[in-house]
C-alpha cells in the first residue's frame, strides 16, 4: 500500500512546525499546552480541538486489574466487572479494554460469561474497543467468538508477535498474523500487536553467523518496523504505547554493523506513527518524567504528572476520529492515580479514581 506523498516527507523539522502554532497560542494565553475545550480569555475565546474525541478515550483494564479480580470486601471500593466498570462509566469513560475476561468466582459463585460482561457493558453505555489477550492459530477462533460478543472492533494482545532478535523469525511471525488477520476481517474486526520498547530494539539481521548459524551483526533495521513492512495493512495492525516509545527512543539508540562498527539512530515516537497513520487504531496514553539515571530513561506517572509530550504527538499524527487512547498506568494499583477533576487535558478527560 503507497502512503500518501505529505506523510512520506514528514520530518521532525516539520514536527516541531505542525504543532508550535497551537501551542504558542495557549501559552500566550496562559493556558496548559494541552487543554482541550474553548477556554475564556477575557473577551475572547480560543478554541482548541480536542486531542481525542470524548467518544475514543478509554481505559484498559489492566489498569485497574486488582478490583476487577478483587474478591468482595467492605473497604467501598467497587470488586468485580459490574461494579468496577459501572464506576468508570460513572467517571467518564466511554470505552474500555480489556486485559482478560475473569472475576473473582465468589462474586457469582461461578465465573462470569463474556454475554454478561456484555450486558454490563451495555447498561453502562461503554464500548469495548479492543483486548490483550492470546493470540495463536489454536485458539483465535475462540478468542474471536468473544470479541463478537463483546462487541470488539479490535483483537490484540500485549505483546510482541515474537521475542526474538531474528529476521527468520519476524517473518515467520508476520506470515501467521497476516493469515489471522485475515481471519478477523473475515469477522469485522482488526488484528493489533501492542509495543513495549523491545519492540524497537534492532534486528539481528547481518555480520558473521553464529555456532548455531544466526547473524550477529544489525543492518539497523528495527524489529516492529521490519514487522510493519512484511504484514499487509488490510489485515495487520497496531497500538502504539506511548511511554514505552518514549523509553525505546532512550535505550535503544545504537546498533553494531558488520563491519563492526556502532552507529547511533535515534527512534522517534512521533514519525513511527505518523507516517503510517491509520495502521494504528489504538494507543496507550501513558505518562513518565524523563530520568536519565534509571534504566528505562523514564519513571512513569499518572497521566498528567509526566512531561511527554501528547499534545504534540496527537495533533502531527492527526485522524482524530480514527485513533482511540486507552489510559493506562502499568504501576496503578499501588499507588491510585489522580482524580478526573484535576485535570481535563491531555488524551483521556478522566483518571481512574474508584472511590
Amino acid at each position: 500500500m503507497t502512503e500518501p506523498q505529505s506523510k512520506k516527507a514528514l520530518t521532525r523539522r516539520r514536527v516541531l512546525q505542525a504543532s508550535a502554532g497551537a501551542a504558542a497560542a495557549l501559552g500566550a494565553a496562559g493556558f496548559p499546552v494541552l487543554q482541550t475545550g474553548t477556554p475564556a480569555l477575557g473577551d475572547k475565546k480560543i478554541t482548541v480541538e480536542p486531542l481525542i474525541p470524548s467518544q475514543n478515550r478509554g481505559i484498559i483494564l489492566y489498569s485497574v486489574r486488582d478490583r476487577i479480580s478483587a474478591a468482595p470486601d467492605d473497604s467501598g471500593v467497587p470488586y468485580g466487572f459490574e461494579r468496577v466498570l459501572a464506576r468508570l462509566a460513572e467517571i467518564g469513560y466511554k470505552e474500555v479494554e480489556f486485559a482478560g475476561y475473569n472475576q473473582h468466582t465468589s462474586i457469582l459463585g461461578r465465573q462470569i460469561t463474556p454475554a454478561e460482561i456484555r450486558k454490563i457493558l451495555d447498561d453502562n453505555g461503554l464500548v469495548a474497543n479492543g483486548t490483550h489477550t492470546s493470540i495463536n492459530a489454536t485458539t483465535f477462533q475462540q478468542q474471536l467468538d468473544i470479541a463478537e460478543t463483546l462487541g470488539m472492533k479490535n483483537i490484540g494482545t500485549g505483546s510482541d508477535p515474537t521475542n526474538s532478535s531474528y529476521q527468520s523469525d519476524w517473518d515467520a511471525a508476520a506470515d501467521l498474523w497476516n493469515e489471522l488477520g485475515r481471519q478477523a476481517k473475515e469477522r469485522k474486526m482488526r488484528l493489533y500487536t501492542h509495543n513495549h520498547d523491545v519492540a524497537y530494539s534492532f534486528l539481528l539481521d547481518s555480520g558473521t553467523l553464529d555456532a548455531n548459524g544466526r547473524p550477529t551483526a544489525s543492518s539497523g533495521v528495527r524489529r516492529l518496523e521490519y514487522f510493519f513492512a512484511k504484514t499487509d495493512p488490510k489485515y495487520v495492525y497496531f497500538e502504539f504505547d506511548i511511554y514505552w516509545g518514549y523509553v525505546a527512543r532512550f535505550k535503544h539508540r545504537t546498533y553494531t554493523n558488520s563491519r563492526g562498527q556502532v552507529k547511533t539512530d535515534l527512534f522517534d515516537p512521533i514519525l513511527n506513527v505518523a507516517n503510517r497513520t491509520k495502521r494504528f487504531p489504538l494507543f496507550h496514553a501513558k505518562d513518565g518524567d524523563r530520568a536519565p539515571e534509571q534504566t528505562n530513561g523514564h519513571v512513569m506517572t499518572p497521566l498528567g504528572e509526566g512531561d511527554i509530550n501528547f499534545q504534540q504527538f496527537f495533533e502531527v499524527i492527526g485522524e482524530p476520529e480514527f485513533h482511540h487512547a486507552n489510559w493506562e498506568q502499568d504501576t496503578a494499583p499501588a499507588a491510585r492515580p489522580t482524580p478526573a477533576s484535576r485535570s481535563p487535558s491531555r488524551t483521556s478527560a478522566t483518571r481512574t479514581c474508584l472511590i
